[in-house]
């Protein structure tokens, strides 16, 4: 499904970017992969470690998925994009709230525009547990996004050339903003304490790998419409402080512009449209459930109760709810030591 595709990442540069672009190389044989990004110092950089001479099949495209033309150039002859382009820091989107509109909502209409008109076969866009009942800026943009990618199969059409679906999922360890990244440096200077917002803060876990094995998989198991969803850890902040700090003080600073104490993969209010796999969960389209008894509808509900690959699904029951507090599955803090 992946090899012998062109496959162009945006926000390539960025730390999915740069993990998914060493899996692409060192396990597939893609024809193409194409890293579009508007950072011409990261391309440098990354051109540094994967430089075009031995990597024949790479290319580094600079653009902005703000720039319509930019994007229908770079899309041309392209099999599969994945989306990973966005303004992404909580606080700094709720104090800069028009500069992430149009990157993370605007910019997501332009590439879905770009991937239909270029006819892509498969179009991927990462979203976040922040876009679930969204209390900040960065996570409306997202849920605006998600509704754009997966209303994109209704306009265009099911039969369209072009499939869109959505991957949905928790904290990453070790990418950029990440409190992982905030601890390793007051650690390295000597700080005395780490700070935490709360005590009762939790968040869902995963490492790069894992997200870039997640994505991978999602794309071969999309049809079109679906918001895929992993089954993954949580962690207690305060755990992962006393995890990275052995004996250092724990300092509550109090929660900071747009920050929640829970976040929520799966809301009780979309239960109806949730299906449950072993690994992963999808989120039906919500139209789907609406076009049900309509005979013309080739994306009803009922469509996506089995996998690509076969597998059965199971309906939640209504109220159901996946969130990083009523999560089966916390990691303990030699577990989260094991995995940072």
């Amino acid at each position: 499904m992946i090899d012998n595709k062109t496959i162009l990442i945006t926000g390539g540069t960025g730390s999915f970017g740069k993990k998914i672009l060493n899996t692409l190389l060192n396990k597939y044989s893609c024809k193409k992969i194409i890293i579009f990004s508007r950072d011409e110092l990261k391309q440098s950089e990354l051109k540094e470690i994967y430089p075009i001479n031995k990597y024949k099949n790479l290319r580094y495209f600079i653009g902005d998925v703000r720039d319509q033309s930019r994007l229908d150039i770079a899309f041309k002859s392209v099999d599969i994009v994945i989306h990973a382009a966005a303004l992404k820091q909580v606080n700094t989107a709720e104090y800069n709230p028009i500069e992430v509109i149009k990157t993370n909502i605007n910019g997501t209409e332009n590439v879905i525009k770009a991937a239909a008109s270029c006819g892509v076969k498969k179009l991927i866009a990462l979203s976040t547990d922040k876009a679930v009942n969204p209390v900040n800026l960065y996570g409306a943009t997202k849920l605006a996004a998600e509704k754009l990618v997966i209303s994109a199969n209704n306009y265009f059409g099911y039969k369209n050339s072009t499939k869109f679906s959505v991957v949905r999922y928790g904290n990453v360890i070790g990418s950029r903003g990440s409190v992982v990244k905030v601890f390793e440096k007051l650690i390295k200077s000597n700080s005395n304490y780490l700070p935490i917002t709360d005590k009762k803060m939790t968040r869902f876990w995963m490492t790069l790998d894992e997200s870039v094995k997640f994505v991978l998989n999602s794309l071969k198991l999309m049809t079109g419409g679906e918001i895929f969803i992993p089954k993954i850890p949580s962690i207690h902040i305060v755990d992962l402080a006393k995890a990275m700090g052995n004996n250092k003080k724990i300092k509550l600073i109090g929660l900071r512009p747009g920050e929640k104490l829970t976040e929520v993969l799966c809301s009780s209010d979309d239960s109806h449209l949730l299906i449950e796999f072993k690994k992963y969960f999808v989120s039906a389209p919500s139209t789907s459930v609406d076009l049900e008894s309509r005979t013309f509808s080739p994306k009803k509900f009922s469509s996506f109760l089995s996998s690509k690959s076969g597998e059965k699904g199971k309906r939640q029951k209504k109220g159901f709810s996946y969130n990083s507090a009523n999560n089966k599955n916390f990691l303990s803090i030699k577990e989260i030591k094991n995995r940072i």
